[in-house]
């Protein structure tokens, strides 16, 4: 797929925290919060956006790394190109403070940022609240943005920190003991879903990592788990992204109904509940 223009897609900023960076937005309704993967906001990721859109909801796109709507894959910058590409997104967050990489048991910087910028578009966009879905480096973000009551519907697509280097990084999730206390509480409390997304063989996201998400927060946790062999086969690395580059977007494909779920968890937390509430409004009046 080649780079993408960036047609369709409004563009500003956000600034928190002595902190601006730009966005992307698209479509009216309740905000989701879209977090890439490395190496950035690929033309797979926006045609993720685009699914989000089209269901009623505005898909929020901050620029984290990388250059949006620019191609990672092989087949149209070449090996060389896409590999330092992607070496070079992947550099800077290494670099970054704002990352958390290796650190078990801790959040990264950059999820009171995103708090923030979920909380304006909620005031923005209005609706019961804000739907997350956080891809690879970004997967646990939107676990963390939890802590946040405005969050309704978490998605962990791929959730690939902290690096899975030791047993003890692989059964784990980067997230803070206090702020998991406090999702599990509002899973509790609240009735909130989390929702987790994986190919069974990806080593950078292990079955341990899910294992001790079921742990945590019991049945409020659904771990959507494929098979290698539902993957795209052409797509250029192992499978590892179910909603972007790993999508075969055909109906009766495995990762076509995860992606459904993903967007059924969105309908149904901030656009029926929406609807719902505006009911009750009109029958009060």
């Amino acid at each position: 797929m080649a780079d993408h223009d960036l047609t369709g897609f409004d563009r500003g900023t956000f600034a928190h925290g002595g902190v601006t960076r730009r966005i992307l937005r698209r479509g009216t309704g309740p905000a989701v919060i879209v977090m890439a993967e490395i190496p950035g906001i690929t033309p797979k990721v926006l045609q993720f956006a685009e699914r989000v859109a089209e269901i009623g909801c505005t898909a929020v796109l901050p620029v984290l790394f990388g250059t949006p709507g620019r191609s990672a894959d092989p087949a149209d910058r070449g090996w060389l190109n896409a590999g330092a590409y992607t070496a070079s997104s992947i550099g800077k967050v290494c670099v970054s403070r704002e990352f958390t990489v290796l650190a078990t048991g801790k959040s990264s910087p950059v999820v009171t940022w995103l708090r923030a910028l979920a909380a304006h578009e909620h005031q923005r966009c209005g609706g019961p609240g804000v739907g997350a879905i956080g891809m690879c480096l970004t997967g646990g973000f939107a676990l963390a943005m939890a802590t946040d009551e405005r969050l309704l519907a978490p998605v962990l697509s791929q959730p690939s920190l902290p690096l899975a280097l030791t047993k003890s990084r692989a059964g784990g999730i980067d997230i803070s003991a206090e702020e998991l206390a406090t999702v599990r509480g509002r899973c509790q409390r609240d009735g909130l879903q989390v929702m987790g997304l994986r190919f069974r063989g990806d080593r950078m996201v292990p079955g341990d990592r899910f294992a001790f998400l079921r742990r945590e927060l019991g049945e409020a946790f659904t771990a959507v788990e494929l098979d290698d062999s539902a993957a795209n086969p052409h797509a250029a690395l192992p499978p590892h992204s179910v909603v972007t580059e790993h999508l075969i977007d055909e109906p009766g494909q495995p990762t076509r109904a995860a992606l459904d779920e993903v967007l059924d968890l969105f309908r149904t937390r901030l656009l029926e509940q929406d609807r719902g509430a505006a009911s009750e409004r009109g029958a009060a009046g």
